[in-house]
Formats: C-alpha cells, sequence, structure tokens
C-alpha cells in the first residue's frame, strides 16, 4: 500500500480513466458531507468542478481539508484515497473544465445541466496523503 504526497504516473493514469470520485468536505460542526465528483490532474494537483453556493462550495471556502476516494471503473479492487486540501478556488476557467469534463465522463461536448445563472467553480486540491492499493 504505497503512500505519497505527489501524484505518480500510476495516480494521474487512474485519475485519467472515468473513475467517480468522492469527495468529503467539513460541515460547520465538523461532521462530514461526501458528494460524487468528475475530476481531472492539473501537474500534482487534482481539479474538480462545482457551482457556487453548493454545500461542498461553502465547506471548502470556510475550511480547505478534503478527502477523495475512487475506485477503478474496470476493477473495484484497485481504490485510490487522498488527503489534501484546496489550494485555490477560482471561477476562472471552470466553465470550460465542466465542459472538457462532460467529454470525459458522458461524451457531450457540453455539461448539459447547466442552471441559469449557475456560476461554475474548479477547486484544485493539492494531496498531503496519496494511497493506493
Amino acid at each position: 500500500m504505497p503512500r505519497t504526497n505527489t501524484l505518480s504516473p500510476d495516480v494521474r493514469e487512474f485519475l485519467a480513466t472515468r473513475c467517480y470520485v468522492h469527495l468529503a468536505t467539513l460541515m460547520a460542526d465538523g461532521s462530514p458531507q461526501v458528494s460524487p465528483v468528475w475530476a481531472e490532474t492539473d501537474g500534482d494537483l487534482i481539479v474538480v468542478n462545482s457551482a457556487a453556493g453548493r454545500v461542498k462550495d461553502k465547506n471548502i471556502k470556510r475550511d480547505a481539508r478534503v478527502a477523495l476516494s475512487a475506485t477503478h471503473p474496470e476493477d473495484p479492487f484497485k481504490a485510490l484515497m487522498i488527503r489534501g486540501r484546496v489550494v485555490k478556488v477560482t471561477e476562472e476557467g471552470a466553465e470550460d473544465g465542466i465542459d472538457r469534463l462532460a467529454r470525459k465522463y458522458i461524451g457531450g461536448e457540453r455539461y448539459e445541466w447547466r442552471r441559469p445563472g449557475e456560476v461554475r467553480v474548479a477547486y484544485y486540491i493539492q494531496p498531503e496523503t496519496v494511497k493506493t492499493l
């Protein structure tokens, strides 16, 4: 069970698959909140995308500590667990980012579930611990 705080080529390859990542954030009372998300990498950072004002958005802006887990789409016994911190929250590039993730996960050109007035946000996560099984 190797542990590291960087994204090895194997972890990058894992995250390049259509694996669904479960993102855990912390509620104000310290309890966990978990959401399935789409993810991609940017160097050694993991990037997830959401809409401004959602629970995970509020939680991350209050407490940057997060955890992620995923199982490989072709082998459920191959798993990835990451703990880290959100080091950047930005709207810049988030619209393009969600469209890129839609191409990866559903094969569509655009993310088709946008709501009127929705503002997309990208969260860049710096891993502190990366564990693979």
